[in-house]
Parts: C-alpha cells; sequence; structure tokens
C-alpha cells in the first residue's frame, strides 16, 4: 500500500470524527500511520513523498483543531480540494520516485544474485572421433540397388540397398532385420579399449516409438553377449540405455517425430576403457561412468519397414591432442565434416573444433596452420580447391570463435599427401582430414 493511500485514509477518518475527538487520539494515530508507511516503504522512500504526506497531515490537523477557515463552508472545501491536489501530487511524486527507486533496487539485486549464481560450464556436445578408421560405409555409389549391402553380414530378417533421395542408404524392411559389419575375423573382439562409432538414421513423417532402431556392442552372429544384452535404443527424439531414457532438448514431450518431411538423426557413441556416451546429434544424452562388460563388435537392428542407415564408422580413439602436437607438431583430426562436395561444416564437427578452440585458448603461444586434405576420388584438381575451402572454413569458424586470427593461416592439398591407401573405404576415410599443424 502507498504512503499516499495510507494518508487518504487517515484524513477520511479525521473528518468523519466527532467533534469531541482531541488532537491527543490524532497523534497517536499519525504516529502510528508513520509507523507503518516507515515499515511498508523502507529504503524506498524519499524527501518529497514525505514531505507531501506531511502537508496532508498538516490540513487534516489544522481542521480538527479550528486553525483552518471553519467559518467559510467554499473555503473548506477549497481546503480538502486542495489536500487533495496535494494528496494527487504526493502520489505522483512518490510512485515515480518508488518506481524508479524499486526498478533501481530490483535491478541492482538482479545483478547481485547474477554475481554470486555459480559459474557452470558445461559441455553438451564433447564428442571427439576416434582418429584411426577401422570400419566405414556410406554406403559406396558403387552398390547395387536391390543387393544386400557388400560390407555387412546378415543375422535375421531382411536389409538391402536402396537409393533415398539420390543417394545409397541401408534399408531394413519385410519387418525389419539385423546386420553387422563384414570383418575378417569378426567372431574375435575387434573394438579397442578406446573406440567411437557414428551412425545416420531415417525417421519417416509421424514416426513413433515403435519405430526404432537397437545398437548393441557385440556381434549377435559371431560373439558371445557376455554382459553387454543391453541394446541402445534410438528413438525419433532420443535414445534409452540401461533404463536411462532422454530426449533431445525440446521434443521432450513429443512421443513421435514432428518433422514435416522426415529427419535424419546423427547418432554418436564414445567409448573410453568403461566410460560410456552416447549422443543425439549435437547434444550428449546418455553418460555412464562405468559401464559392465566389454564391448567387443556391432549389430544393428532395425525394427520396421522403411527405416533407413548410411554413414556408419567405427573408429580407434587416440592420443590426446596437445600430446599429439607435443610428439609430432601436429594434430591429425578425421571427424570434421562437410557436406558431400562442399565447404559446409556439418554440426558433429563441433567436437573436434571445440577441443581445438579449447586448447588454443590454454595455450596462447600455440599457433595453427589448418590444413585440408582429400581422398582420390575425383577430379585432382577440383580436391585441390575443395581442400582449400574447407581449410578456410574451419579457420573462419576459429576465428569467429574468438581465436586471434594472426595465430591462423591455412592451406590445402588435395588427395596429394595421403596417410593410407585408397583402395578401402576405412583408407579413404582416413585420408579425408585436417591437420593442425603448429608454426
Amino acid at each position: 500500500m502507498s504512503r499516499f493511500i495510507l494518508a487518504i485514509i487517515a484524513v477520511a477518518f479525521v473528518f468523519t470524527m466527532p467533534a469531541k475527538t482531541n488532537a491527543q487520539f490524532f497523534e497517536k494515530l499519525k504516529k502510528h500511520i508513520e509507523k507503518k508507511v516507515e515499515n511498508e516503504a523502507e529504503n524506498r522512500t524519499n524527501k518529497k513523498a514525505d514531505e507531501a504526506v506531511d502537508k496532508v497531515f498538516d490540513s487534516a490537523e489544522g481542521t480538527l483543531e479550528g486553525k483552518g477557515n471553519t467559518q467559510n463552508p467554499k473555503g473548506a472545501a477549497n481546503g480538502q480540494q486542495q489536500s487533495k491536489q496535494n494528496g494527487n501530487a504526493a502520489n505522483q511524486n512518490a510512485d515515480n520516485q518508488t518506481g524508479a527507486n524499486g526498478n533501481a533496487a530490483a535491478n541492482g539485486g538482479t545483478q547481485a544474485r547474477e554475481n554470486n549464481k555459480p559459474k557452470v560450464v558445461w559441455s553438451k556436445f564433447d564428442f571427439v572421433p576416434g582418429d584411426k578408421v577401422i570400419f566405414e560405409d556410406e554406403p559406396s555409389a558403387d552398390e547395387e540397388n536391390g543387393e544386400f549391402p557388400s560390407r555387412w553380414d546378415l543375422y535375421k530378417g531382411s536389409s538391402e540397398i536402396s537409393e533415398f533421395n539420390g543417394e545409397n542408404v541401408i534399408m531394413f524392411l519385410n519387418g525389419g532385420g539385423y546386420i553387422l559389419p563384414y570383418l575378417k575375423d569378426s567372431d574375435k573382439d575387434y573394438l579397442p579399449d578406446v573406440f567411437t562409432i557414428e551412425f545416420d538414421v531415417w525417421f519417416e513423417k509421424r514416426s513413433s516409438t515403435a519405430n526404432r532402431y537397437f545398437i548393441s556392442l557385440y556381434d549377435m552372429k559371431n560373439q558371445r553377449a557376455e554382459d553387454m544384452h543391453s541394446a541402445l535404443v534410438v528413438y525419433p527424439n532420443g535414445i534409452e540405455y540401461k533404463d536411462t531414457d532422454k530426449r533431445y532438448p525440446g521434443t521432450e514431450d513429443r512421443g513421435w517425430s514432428v518433422e514435416p518431411d522426415g529427419k535424419w538423426r546423427h547418432i554418436s557413441i564414445a567409448y573410453t576403457k568403461g566410460k560410456f556416451k552416447a549422443y543425439m546429434d549435437d547434444t550428449r544424452l546418455i553418460n555412464i561412468p562405468h559401464l559392465k562388460g566389454n564391448p567387443t563388435g556391432l549389430t544393428i537392428r532395425g525394427m520396421t519397414d522403411k527405416m533407413y542407415l548410411k554413414n556408419v564408422r567405427i573408429a580407434a580413439g587416440g592420443v590426446k591432442y596437445y600430446d599429439s602436437v607435443l610428439s609430432d607438431g601436429k594434430i591429425i583430426v578425421n571427424g570434421i565434416k562437410f557436406d558431400v562436395d562442399k565447404a559446409t561444416l556439418k554440426p558433429e564437427s563441433m567436437g573436434p573444433i571445440n577441443k581445438i578452440y579449447k586448447l588454443m585458448k590454454k595455450k596462447p603461444d600455440l599457433n595453427f596452420s589448418v590444413e585440408g586434405h582429400t581422398d582420390s576420388d575425383g577430379d585432382e584438381t577440383h580436391n585441390q580447391t575443395l581442400s582449400e575451402q574447407r581449410a578456410k572454413t574451419v579457420m573462419d569458424k576459429l576465428i569467429s570463435m574468438g581465436i586471434d586470427a594472426n595465430r591462423l593461416k591455412y592451406k590445402g592439398f588435395g588427395e596429394s599427401k595421403p596417410i593410407d591407401t585408397n583402395e578401402t573405404p576405412e583408407g579413404k576415410a582416413n585420408n579425408r582430414r585436417v591437420e593442425f599443424v603448429k608454426f
């Protein structure tokens, strides 16, 4: 309640009091109201508001004690009108000042709370792919449409190569199927202590939770399960593993895909000596510190028809970035990905780019030449230009994040400096890379 309202109540009460009421009672009332005002206003009081309210009390007190023009009703009315005007002025000044003071106090309080908040640093996408590819399948454009994918084996169900929007993909059909990488000695553990798995899965428009993929970390056809019975389940809007069900931010209340034309989801898995993380697109959703069992292989199951898979990659983990700089003078990254035949970064590229950024911020004397490399597919001149464009894109991204431009430069080498064979999908994947060379 504002000071003015309290004052008006007091005045109204005074004018309706019997004539025998004395000034002592008024003094008590005045003190009581002033106490009330003081308690409610606290630090928001100001001199102008006090003076205006005092004028109201002075006028009322004069009327009570006969000091006003009681013989002139018109004068009394004028006095009441003047008191009302003074009160309105007091109200306006008090409210304006109180509002200003209140806003300042609120802003100050908000700022103080912001300053006192704990500084939380959290990375929702810290995925960095392994630096040596051990299995890669896009699948290739050379695959025959309608045939079983040549780089895979079948455990159950049915799967074929299909053309989807102009590119070859693996399609699950006739109620779904189980597929697993076709590797030499696949009955043995081919997943190292540190590895990453990546792939893209498709969800049709209005896909429900019945449309899901199961990712098992063992070869169901050739290996024993040990403790790896649980599968990572991929839904249209989230993933689940070992009773942990997380949805992609903004889709927590959805039981189906609401994309108007369907959607590809990029899934990433990182395993580091028992630590298990899983990501959907650009967000980490599963983080298990100590996973029971030993991952030994991979089986992917599509549950129903019209489910598609592409861009599968298994890679062995590598040395920490700064250790690579110290030992080799450079960092080799094949996890920075671009759209096909373009220099446009894919969202999953931000994991390694963030790592490079943090390293450069931590080590201000570390400067890099960003160098692009391609495989041997396509025209050599085109590959050279493409590698330059991609290297520049990565450099520009780091600069936009806050790295001084003087600490970076870029080059492109096309297909001229392979580090693996160009005869296998895995070798080509290792050759398609970005290197950060110290200078």
